[in-house]
């Protein structure tokens, strides 16, 4: 009689986590134990929620810029395959005395000693996120996208709330989708805030939640839309749109009145209380169609044509 060798015995079923603030993470960790995976979870400090503890396997908490000890607890625990989720505050790299605060280890220090000592490369999400993903493969270790394992999160296209946007508001989604592709294909950020098809802010490091307060201050009359897109090179492995309770609780705190979202690029979080919220309070949440927008907008949505010109200008002038 053949016996089955237990999950953690088996290194096809051992997967590890990376993970960050929210509750991205504890979802995720869940949807692993659900499908029978050994679970090794690495909670960044003062970003993890305690609660893995009691989900996965094995949790420790780590420091954020002790890359080498995050690689070597992977590989003492037979991990080979990893997955990302949950926010990282990127802030954090420009408080004063940062480096004394995560005191970086020397493979931190060897990968991204370009980003930060000869600033031949630049800080933006992209490439400091693919040099922890480099590292890690240099140590035999591949990440896969959290959404693999959770495809589920990943919100279709249509509308999520019974309010519809009217055709003012479906103005500015058209222009802020723009704007958002844009900064995305800049590595600048995801979210964008508009009224009457103008930018009231625009995401950077601070954040989608802070970008909106930012817009409820410049707006106080309230009734803006907000965009959030994938970039047009977007990696799946890290830094995927996110959107939970928290995004729509700081959208009607600040004065905004619609959230329009990417399909099938965008994680909604606890979806039946997102869409209970919004109801509640008269917001509107809705999932536009990547290809749709690209037909309006151009070929991948920024409105920019295959030499980075302005489409529409070149339209208009015409």
């Amino acid at each position: 009689m053949t016996t089955l060798a237990p999950v953690a015995d088996d290194p096809q079923r051992r997967i590890g986590i990376i993970a960050g603030w929210g509750r991205f993470p504890i979802v995720v960790a869940k949807q692993l134990k659900a499908q029978g995976y050994h679970v090794t979870c690495l909670g960044i400090r003062g970003h993890a929620d305690p609660e893995l503890a009691a989900i996965c396997d094995h949790f420790e908490i780590v420091g954020l810029c002790r890359l080498g000890g995050q690689i070597r607890r992977f590989r003492r625990r037979g991990v080979r395959l990893a997955t990302m989720s949950g926010k990282l505050f990127k802030t954090i790299l420009f408080q004063k005395l940062t480096w004394l605060r995560h005191l970086p280890d020397p493979t931190f220090v060897r990968y991204f000693f370009p980003h930060f000592v000869t600033r031949r490369r630049g800080r933006n999400d992209d490439s400091l996120l693919l040099t922890v993903v480099q590292a890690f493969a240099d140590a035999g270790i591949r990440f896969a996208p959290a959404t693999d394992f959770a495809p589920e999160l990943l919100v279709n296209r249509g509308l999520l709330t019974r309010r519809r946007p009217t055709a003012y508001e479906r103005t500015d989604i058209e222009y802020g989708w723009r704007m958002a592709k844009r900064m995305g294909l800049l590595d600048v950020g995801q979210s964008v805030a508009i009224k009457g098809r103008c930018a009231l802010a625009v995401e950077a490091v601070e954040g989608t939640d802070d970008c909106i307060r930012r817009a409820g201050s410049l707006c106080p009359s309230g009734g803006f839309t907000v965009v959030k897109v994938a970039k047009p090179q977007q990696d799946m492995r890290f830094d995927v749109p996110t959107i939970g309770i928290g995004t729509l609780e700081t959208l009607r705190a600040a004065g905004g009145r619609v959230l329009a979202i990417e399909a099938e690029k965008t994680i909604v979080i606890d979806r039946d209380e997102v869409v209970a919220y919004a109801d509640r309070h008269g917001l509107t949440v809705v999932a536009c169609d990547a290809a749709e927008m690209a037909a309006l907008l151009g070929d991948d949505g920024t409105g920019l044509d295959a030499e980075g010109h302005d489409r529409t200008a070149t339209e208009s002038a015409a």
